[in-house]
């Protein structure tokens, strides 16, 4: 049954807007859903709608709204197989790696329950008696969301749940091709008892949302902007955003090399670039780029990953497969274009032949070798199931291949010397690296987010993320009964200097 479905503006559904439907990619003919795509007006109002609710919500005790979040996590986990199913018809994704995806928000949830207790501010010595100095974490204001639909829960929860924690409201623009997935996490929010419109979602397009927040920044009722997407997309967000004096969360795309030293367990790392690889069809922005194999490996790696691709099963995203369809038909149009860029000084290594199931949006795996460091599929992300592979001599130009496209979310090196793990650390650009691990693979408790083309800086996840949905605020207490000047005022206690044993 098709689902009817719309944006949620202070705890009233919103039906203007244009209708869109959400298909099922394994079967592009099975529509999802249908959801009216708001205006920008509509999304102003959103926004003006969260700052009249927010205020009420920062007042809440923390430890409380740290409660608000336990609930949270209870119920999405009461709701695991129902949501995992949804994003499964929705986008496609393996039911197993749903289930993951799912897990994830649990997680977060059970990670920043206890945060609500640990808002810490500190006393500080003042430097003039009979006065105290304090510092306090204290709520942005509103923050909009905007996130993508390849991790259509998840993702969402990494901006979500910290930011309700630190008593802020949140407008939340999803992907439109995932709705069902995104209009079915708003109910679960709803339903551990946030008031109405301190969380609000807004289905719109890419023009509406940006022309939305421009509004919404120029009233002043937004004061965080999060944005997850693509590079490109990030740098119009920043930009917009630094017109308006403010500093936004951006969590972009990545072209994430995979380094195999010599000394690499070459079956482990065939293992880990085909995850990385092909999981989720390539459409992480975590996923392998450019696998750095040193010469000498070059051959039997290759030889190991061609056949690990040969046997992996691509299909029903309900059965035991490697990955299913593309996200929607435009990733499939973006796929296309990518394959365009491969040259003929590359060697396209054989992979599955038999045929795709049914009408699904599925396409090959595509190992591409002997990519040079001036080619498209070496400088620029591709979404999609398409990895290259190219070799180096040592270390530091396996470093340097690494860094050369200007991303710098995700890495990883292969190898059994500590040494090397540590120099390609110290060396690596990227903001996370993994040493005998896939590129892809968070976890809940660890900063996330990347550098270069791939982020601001700003990162995701753990403690660290606090600093995005919280001000610092200083207080001076004076219980002296005069003024006292601070540099000025001060006791003065004069050494001697010239002392000398």
């Amino acid at each position: 049954m098709t689902r009817q479905i719309t944006s949620v503006i202070g705890g009233e559904n919103d039906h203007t807007g244009s209708p869109y439907t959400s298909t099922n990619p394994a079967r592009p003919s099975e529509v999802v859903a249908t959801v009216p795509l708001a205006d920008a007006a509509t999304f102003a109002r959103a926004c003006r709608t969260a700052a009249a609710a927010q205020k009420e919500w920062a007042r809440v005790p923390a430890p409380v709204r740290g409660r608000v979040i336990a609930s949270i996590g209870r119920l999405v986990e009461a709701n695991t197989e129902a949501l995992a199913r949804l994003v499964t018809e929705e986008i496609g994704k393996p039911y197993a790696e749903a289930l993951g995806e799912v897990r994830e928000i649990v997680d977060t949830c059970d990670f920043f329950l206890g945060e609500g207790r640990r808002l810490y501010g500190q006393t500080v010595p003042s430097e003039m008696p009979d006065k105290n100095l304090f510092t306090f974490r204290v709520p942005v204001g509103v923050a909009a969301v905007i996130t993508a639909g390849n991790f259509p829960v998840a993702v969402p929860s990494w901006y979500l749940v910290p930011a309700l924690l630190c008593g802020n409201a949140v407008v939340w623009k999803p992907a439109e091709y995932a709705a069902a997935s995104a209009h079915a996490l708003y109910r679960l929010f709803a339903a551990a008892g946030l008031p109405d419109g301190v969380l609000n979602v807004v289905f719109a397009d890419g023009a509406q949302t940006y022309e939305g927040l421009d509004l919404a920044l120029s009233e002043s009722t937004v004061h965080k902007v999060g944005f997850t997407g693509s590079s490109a997309v990030g740098r119009s967000v920043g930009e917009l955003c630094g017109r308006h004096l403010q500093s936004p969360c951006l969590e972009l795309g990545g072209k994430n090399p995979m380094v195999v030293m010599p000394d690499a367990e070459l079956d482990l790392a065939v293992e880990g670039a085909l995850f990385s690889g092909f999981g989720t069809a390539g459409q992480r922005c975590t996923s392998l780029g450019t696998v750095i194999v040193h010469r000498d490996v070059h051959d039997a790696f290759v030889r190991g990953f061609v056949q690990a691709v040969q046997a992996a099963k691509i299909g029903d995203p309900n059965g035991d497969v490697l990955y299913g369809p593309l996200l929607d038909h435009k990733f499939a149009e973006r796929y296309e274009e990518y394959l365009t860029w491969i040259r003929p000084h590359h060697t396209v290594l054989p992979g599955p032949t038999g045929p795709m199931d049914g009408e699904g949006l599925y396409y090959h795996p595509v190992i591409v070798d002997g990519v040079r460091p001036d080619d498209r599929l070496f400088l620029e992300e591709t979404f999609g199931p398409i990895v290259g592979v190219t070799t180096f001599d040592t270390l530091d130009e396996a470093i340097e291949l690494a860094n050369r496209p200007g991303y710098g979310l995700s890495s990883s090196i292969y190898t059994t010397d500590p040494q090397a793990a540590f120099r390609f650390r110290a060396g690596v650009s990227a903001g996370m690296v993994s040493v005998n691990n896939s590129t892809s693979g968070a976890e809940a408790h660890l900063p996330f987010g990347g550098n270069g083309k791939s982020g601001n800086g700003s990162r995701q996840s753990g403690v660290w993320v606090l600093d995005q949905f919280t001000r610092w605020q200083a207080m001076n207490w004076d219980y002296s009964g005069r003024l006292q000047k601070a540099q000025m005022d001060v006791a003065d206690i004069t050494p001697d200097l010239a002392f000398r044993l």
